[in-house]
């Protein structure tokens, strides 16, 4: 035999390479998939479903075009918005699930350890978007650097029927939430069809919009306090609801879930709602009537001027993820501006940029009726204001601390004793001990 000849397999050789192969093959067959070396990566994304959902599709859509783009799959699933806290708290707890999901409020400072750090993606993002506003940063930005990065917020005007405002003699719509009862008063004594509710129930974006322009709880890690300033401003705010909600409110605003404003103002038998953009949008959308007569104001003022703590919705890269990088490179594709663009476009006008230089899209030039949507940034505050940010804050977000403490006090409760009710609440929220539910 030469050197360079090399003898073949023996035969028990052959058979044992080849069974082991064979079983192999089985083994992928039986699991259904391919070996790890032929399968894509797939980067999977948490949301809400969309109360505009032509948004939805746009995601999906730019998801697609990324994964052709980067030989990868992305995967959007959505959810209703109301289960999302408890799923995200599971998939916390766990430290499984999807790799990145998109953040509300003061979630990066809830899950801050979780986390992983947003500042390389901020940093470019936000410098070729000229800067960010700095309530959507301030919602973003723990002391441990970006836990996310802002994606959208939701202006939240008055939204009123023009038909029942001009029939009621009013000149224009409310400007202050005092001026608000006065009208809402008037209006449900001359017909009971122009009823002014706002839910008091268990609402996700509604629940704390309302408190801020007539000033809102303040809490801190180390203050368990509502608002600073005296109780008795507390219970002026309490006893304005239990008005508002006995003179101009329908008494089903107690049950409804986070369509009901919009439900209502569609029906033609309401006449203000303090609420996004989604109902004249879906009025366009179905060719009802009633768009016509749906218009926007700017958020209502209280003592201390109009102030608004509009919805911030950021996006959250998860420590366990096995795709940051991939994660960040998607983020950063979804900011650029035909991109962004498009999803403004998609919604209507519901999504607003948290970057100055994406604010300026004619979608709000071009509808009359949508001019005066940018301004609400000028209002616009961080939930737990004028305190920054905190863990603590989501909590009481999450356990509906303040909605709960209006609906008790409107069934019945006396003020002062649903306003302790609350205290208490939040001391267990400062502390960590409650649940998110």
């Amino acid at each position: 035999m030469k050197k360079t000849d090399r003898p073949g397999p023996t035969r028990r050789q052959f058979l044992t390479t080849t069974a082991g192969a064979t079983a192999g093959m089985a083994s992928w067959l039986a699991l259904g998939k391919a070996p790890a070396f032929a399968q894509k990566r797939e980067l999977t994304f948490l949301s809400w479903n969309h109360f505009v959902p032509a948004s939805d599709d746009e995601l999906r859509k730019q998801a697609e075009a990324f994964g052709k783009a980067n030989n990868c799959t992305v995967r959007v699933d959505t959810m209703a918005h109301l289960q999302m806290p408890s799923k995200v708290a599971a998939e916390a707890q766990s430290q499984s699930g999807h790799d990145m999901y998109r953040t509300a409020s003061a979630d990066p400072f809830l899950y801050e350890n979780l986390l992983v750090s947003m500042d390389d993606v901020v940093e470019k993002v936000g410098k070729q978007g000229g800067g960010w506003y700095s309530f959507a940063a301030e919602s973003c930005q723990t002391k441990s650097g970006w836990k996310a990065i802002p994606w959208f917020w939701v202006s939240f005007p008055g939204t009123y029927n023009m038909a029942h405002f001009k029939k009621a003699g009013f000149e224009h719509p409310p400007k202050t939430w005092d001026e608000l009862l006065k009208q809402g008063r008037c209006s449900r004594s001359r017909a009971t069809r122009s009823a002014f509710p706002s839910a008091i129930a268990r609402t996700r974006i509604r629940r704390t919009g309302r408190w801020r322009g007539r000033r809102a709880p303040r809490c801190s890690r180390r203050t368990a306090r509502l608002r600073a300033s005296s109780p008795t401003r507390r219970l002026q705010v309490i006893e304005w609801y239990k008005e508002l909600y006995k003179d101009a409110m329908e008494p089903e605003v107690l049950s409804w879930d986070d369509a009901g404003n919009n439900r209502f103002i569609l029906s033609g038998k309401g006449s203000w709602i303090h609420n996004p953009v989604s109902p004249y949008n879906a009025a366009l959308a179905n060719k009802q009537p009633i768009a016509d007569d749906i218009n926007h104001h700017n958020s209502p003022g209280g003592p201390a001027g109009i102030h608004s703590a509009c919805p911030n919705l950021s996006m959250g890269i998860w420590k366990f993820s096995k795709n940051q990088e991939l994660a960040k490179e998607f983020i950063a594709y979804l900011f650029q501006k035909q991109n962004f663009d498009a999803w403004i476009v998609a919604s209507n006008a519901f999504n607003h940029p948290p970057l100055k230089n994406l604010a300026d899209h004619p979608i709000w030039a071009r509808n009359p009726k949508f001019a005066m949507l940018p301004k609400e940034a000028e209002y616009a505050h961080p939930r737990g204001w004028p305190a920054k940010p905190n863990e603590a804050v989501q909590r009481i977000d999450d356990n509906y601390i303040m909605t709960d403490m209006v609906a008790k006090a409107v069934n019945g409760m006396p003020p002062k004793r649903a306003m302790d009710w609350a205290q208490e609440q939040i001391v267990l929220a400062v502390k960590g001990q409650l649940k998110v539910q």
